[in-house]
This record gives structure tokens, sequence and C-alpha cells, in this order.
């Protein structure tokens, strides 16, 4: 097998979800284009081009607003999986292991072996950071993102009052308002339902060869990754 193909191989969840994701971001500023010259139209204003929408506000904070709901999520569940057990469920640790867990569990410090990160073989504040490095990343570019929601939501809204010959608000006062809440909440909602049935579905139902589930004899009450 080829360098080229090898890679591909132990790289395509990676590859696969970035295709996707690509493909999925260009579709929508496409259509999100078209549905944008359609309001400019009905407000008598004139059109702009592709280029142009990609870079504008209006494009940006429905981007964002997907980020950082889905950042969000992501966060969320990676730090309730250590405190927050779900009896059945793959996608939970069993009772026992609730918690951080030790250093000899964690093979960190002391217990850590020959090719274990560095980050795991070193003590202190290094260490401690390393060991929680996903979340802390996750959640940086969840508020990351939503900062830019706000900021690019505030733009949009801005651009929308004063095509309606109204005053625009500041930034500290779109952030408070409804328009900004009804953009966050919606998508925060449907993320936390989307990965709580998750958890909660896969106690009883199977896909043959995910991680993500239980193998297929393994009985009902069988909590984590045995």
């Amino acid at each position: 097998m080829s360098g080229a193909r090898t890679w591909l191989r132990d790289n395509g969840l990676g590859v696969f979800f970035g295709a996707i994701f690509l493909a999925a971001l260009a579709g929508q500023s496409l259509v999100g284009w078209q549905s944008y010259l359609d309001e400019l139209e009905a407000e008598g204003v004139a059109g702009i081009g592709w280029a142009a929408y990609v870079t504008s506000s209006s494009f940006a904070v429905d981007v964002a607003e997907n980020w950082q709901s889905e950042y969000l999520q992501f966060t969320l569940y990676i730090w309730a999986t250590v405190w927050f057990v779900q009896r059945g469920s793959p996608e939970s640790t069993t009772p026992p292991q609730r918690g951080p867990e030790d250093d000899a569990h964690q093979l960190a410090g002391a217990h850590a072996r020959p090719d274990s990160p560095r980050g795991a073989r070193t003590g202190g504040l290094r260490q401690a950071v390393y060991s929680r490095s996903l979340v802390l990343v996750m959640a940086a570019i969840f508020l990351l993102s939503w900062l830019a929601q706000s900021v690019a939501g505030a733009s949009a809204f801005a651009e929308q009052q004063i095509l309606g010959l109204e005053d625009p608000p500041t930034w500290a006062g779109y952030v408070v308002s409804s328009d900004f809440w009804d953009r966050t909440l919606q998508n925060w909602q449907s993320e936390f339902l989307a990965v709580g049935s998750m958890a909660v579905l896969a106690i009883h139902l199977r896909q043959r060869g995910s991680p993500e589930s239980k193998r297929v004899g393994a009985p009902d009450d069988e909590t984590g990754d045995p």
C-alpha cells in the first residue's frame, strides 16, 4: 500500500468529516447568498456578489452561531462524562471510575509509559493543564466562536435596523437582545437534546463496528467500554 493510501486509511475519519464540512459550508454560502439577494431585492437594495456575501456579517453570524453551539455541546459532554454516569451507556464511565481517576489508571506521572506524551510524563502545572487540554481547547473555541457570533450578529442586526430606518444597537445592547439569545438558545437546545439522546439510546440500540456503540451481544446494563 502506498504512503498516500496508508495515510488516507489511517486518517479517514478526519478526512471524511473535513471534506463534507467544506462541501456543506460551500453549499450554505450559495443558498445563503441567494436568500440574502432575495431579502435585498425585497428591500429595494442592490444585490452583492458571492465573494462580498461570504465576507459579510450576515454569513459570518450564521456560521459562527452553529460553530459555538457544537463546541459548547462537546465541551459540556467531555466534562460531564467525568462526573456523571449513565448506566448501560457506552458513552459513560462505570460508577467506580467516576471522577478524574488516579495516575496509575491514567498512565500519568510515575506510571507513564516510555511512549506516553511528554505532558503525561511531567508533573505539576504542566501535567495538570495537559490532562485537561481537550476540554480547555474545546471551551476556548466555543468562547471565541460565541464572541464572533455576537460581533457579526450585532453588525448584521444593525444593517437590518438601518434598512428599516431604525437606530442600530451597540454591541453591548445586542448581546442582551432577544435576537442574539433567540439565535443562541435555538442552537443550544437542539445540541443538548441530540447528545443526551445518543447517550440514552445507546443503552438499548446498537451499531455494529462503531466505538460509539456497545457490542451487538452486550447486555443492556453494560456500562462504558469493557
